[in-house]
Order: C-alpha cells, then structure tokens, then sequence
C-alpha cells in the first residue's frame, strides 16, 4: 500500500513541497527553504501568492479576505490568529482587498470580513461575518 501525500506551498519561499500525510503533525519543513511548512499564523497574501496558495495547496486553507477600512475586520484578525494558532495543520492566510482587488475579484466576496475554505484548488465552504476565535476553530473543524 502505498504511503498518501499533500502538497503544501511554503508560506516563506512559495515552493510546493509533497508531504507525506503521515508527517502532517512532525511540523515539515520546506526542502527549498528549510523553514517551516505549517505556521500555526495566518501569512499575508498578495496578488502573486494568493492563486498560488490556492490552487496548489491539498491541505485545507482557509482565506480570510479583508479591507483596511473594514471596523469589523480589523476586530476579528486577532480572533483569527489565536483560530490559527490552535489549528496548526490547517493553513491560514489574509489578502487585503482594498489593496489588491482585482485579484480577490474572481472569489465574489460580497461583503467583509469573509473566510473562504479551499481544498484541491476548490472552495468547499465560505463564512461571512465577524467571528469569535473558538467560533471560526469550531467552523475550520466541521470543514475537515
């Protein structure tokens, strides 16, 4: 039987790395950079990044799209960071849309802050609003 694998794009150098499945919870570490694959905080995303840590990434991960002048965005962040701190094989990551908005277009994010879960390239669940930290683990956890 043969052992299963995840991509997972390292948040530091954006190099796809196969992990075996069974080393998800051994904190892997890129084999271009050396740095840690699975964070446990959520990474800034950008124009160029955004599509790549989608499409590429198999594990699960969840985007938090927000804007600068968004009251409730910048509320829920640190609710966000402590989510992803106690979920560490889940990949967490924020792209500010006033700042790049063409490339959070094709997501049709209709109001802010929202979190989009993607696995294999594809959304599989989405949630508007501003939520509690134990609320959004308690959402990442009913994804997997």
């Amino acid at each position: 039987m043969s052992e299963q694998n995840s991509h997972i794009v390292c948040p530091h150098c954006y190099a796809t790395n196969r992990v075996p499945d069974a080393r998800l919870s051994a904190a892997p570490n890129c084999g271009k950079c050396a740095k840690p694959l699975l964070t446990a905080t959520p990474h800034e995303l950008n124009a160029k990044t955004l599509s790549n840590i989608i499409q590429k990434n198999e594990v699960l991960t969840v985007v938090d799209f927000w804007a600068s002048w968004c009251q409730p965005c910048l509320m829920m962040a640190p609710e966000f960071k402590t989510a992803a701190s106690q979920l560490p094989q889940v990949v967490f990551a924020k792209i500010q849309t006033d700042k790049y908005e063409q490339a959070a277009a094709p997501y049709n994010i209709r109001s802010l802050p929202t979190m989009v879960a993607f696995k294999n390239g594809k959304e599989i669940a989405r949630q508007s609003g501003a939520l509690p930290s134990h609320q959004i683990v308690q959402w990442v956890q009913s994804l997997k």
